[in-house]
């Protein structure tokens, strides 16, 4: 019965919508700028796992050993270490590509915020970091956002 309502109120909503702007509709939400979302019974689960496999695939890390931390607490990320230097510019990719996984892994945030502070001028131990934190993802693939769904929808 509510996941009837439910129905009735987004119909509502998509013909409050239509009034002012001209809409198509497409159908149930599947897949989104690369987020996967998936109805659960208490609302929806955005997953990005998909996106996850593909970096590690173009990352040559998906046969790498699982961790469970993302950020080492033994290793101190400083600007200048006694590593030697690195290319920048698949470290930038790679980070630019962890970015966009806040939008349903909010909480490597830190990590990843830490990590861009070295893209220009990238060591050993900056890469081995940004390694870690793809192997910290690996074991935690399926992890997404939970969004509840609430009664009122109000536009």
């Amino acid at each position: 019965m509510q996941r009837l309502m439910l129905s009735l109120h987004l119909l509502m909503i998509v013909k409050q919508l239509g009034t002012q702007f001209s809409l198509k509709d497409l159908g149930n939400l599947h897949f989104f700028l690369s987020v996967e979302v998936i109805p659960t019974s208490s609302g929806l689960f955005l997953s990005q796992h998909k996106y996850i496999r593909d970096l590690l695939y173009k990352t040559s890390m998906e046969g790498a050993k699982d961790v469970t931390i993302p950020l080492s607490t033994s290793v101190p990320l400083k600007l200048c270490d006694s590593t030697s230097s690195m290319d920048n510019n698949s470290y930038r990719q790679v980070i630019g590509s962890l970015q966009y996984l806040c939008m349903t892994r909010l909480y490597i945030s830190y990590a990843i915020n830490k990590l861009s502070h070295f893209m220009y001028k990238l060591t050993v131990t900056h890469w081995a970091t940004v390694k870690r934190l793809l192997r910290y993802l690996k074991n935690t693939i399926f992890h997404g956002l939970q969004i509840n769904s609430s009664a009122k929808l109000v536009l």
